[in-house]
């Protein structure tokens, strides 16, 4: 019996929320005295994750599968279970997998849990402590099903290196013909750019902008910082910035270590998707506005006057500093 976690990766390079799944893994099998198996679809760089507690990686070297498919991943996920006899399956929160979860579920009669920020309480019972109520709130949630899934949210655990020896072994794809017949025909992804999914920062932007023309000190900011763009609902409906990168209840969840917002006046929807930020930074001119009440910091000015000053004083940090 081991922990069974499964490690995304895009490209053959896993993603960070592979080695914190792995990591969160590892802690779940220290307490329950047991190792960590972890399942990878062609990944090239299998042996990285020994850095994170994982002692054997099992690898779906599968062409067709080098796309993400939901149903063929938690058909062959479903099998790497039974033939481990793994009791715990550890999943990341990304889009990807908070698809595959329930998929998973189902297939394998287990109790899923979501949104998990910490190890578990006990083991026995098995109970996780997640988020609830758009992130207002903590459940302690008791999974009493013979196998548990738990899916750990982004940038809460964190990544913790724990070094063990790691064996690889390549595997087989299962056949599951009710998924199969899904191909992905073409992906539109943003090269060169952090994605808001994995990004440290997020600069975020809103209507206190004024149109499309203006977003080029926003870019700049997150240039500077290294950052992820995004913007609220409204920005994105009215074209002023693509909807993949609206964030909030309605859009991309937003879980980032520092989330900066521009001219948002925060509405309850985006406060909702983004309270999950570690360190929130509001600049708007109204000191009314509903988004300085959930703020870590807050600067009430003009933004056009606030940001320019603010990417000349990091660029000057920066120089600085190296």
């Amino acid at each position: 019996m081991s922990v069974l976690v499964y490690t995304e990766s895009e490209k053959g390079k896993f993603k960070k929320n592979a080695f914190e799944a792995a990591s969160y893994a590892s802690a779940v099998a220290k307490m329950m005295d047991t190792t960590v198996t972890a399942i990878a679809f062609n990944s090239t760089e299998n042996d990285s994750l020994g850095e994170y507690g994982v002692s054997k990686v099992m690898n779906v070297a599968d062409d067709s599968l080098t796309t993400f498919n939901a149903g063929a991943y938690a058909a062959s996920i479903a099998e790497a279970v039974k033939s481990t006899d793994a009791k715990v399956v550890i999943l990341s929160s990304s889009t990807d997998t908070k698809y595959l979860a329930p998929l998973l579920s189902a297939k394998l009669s287990a109790g899923y849990a979501p949104n998990v920020v910490q190890a578990p309480d006990s083991t026995s019972p098995f109970t996780v402590k997640r988020t609830a109520f758009s992130n207002k709130g903590f459940a302690h949630t008791q999974i009493d099903t013979d196998i548990k899934i738990v899916g750990v949210s982004n940038n809460a655990f964190g990544a913790h290196e724990n070094k063990v020896d790691v064996s690889v072994e390549d595997i087989s794809g299962t056949a599951d013909s009710a998924t199969n017949d899904t191909k992905s025909v073409e992906i539109d992804k943003v090269v060169g750019k952090a994605t808001i999914a994995d990004a440290d920062i997020v600069v975020s932007a809103g209507r206190g902008m004024k149109g499309p023309e203006n977003w080029g000190m926003i870019e700049e900011l997150a240039d500077v910082l290294g950052a992820a763009t995004a913007c609220s609902k409204p920005v994105s409906d009215l074209g002023w910035r693509p909807h993949g990168e609206h964030v909030g209840q309605t859009g991309k969840p937003v879980a980032s270590n520092l989330y900066i917002a521009i001219g948002i006046s925060g509405a309850i929807q985006h406060l909702a998707g983004v309270s999950a930020s570690k360190t929130k930074v509001v600049i708007n001119n109204d000191p009314e506005a509903p988004f300085f009440k959930a703020a870590d910091y807050g600067i009430v000015g003009d933004a056009f006057e606030v940001v320019p000053q603010l990417i000349e004083k990091l660029k000057d940090f920066k120089a600085q500093n190296g």
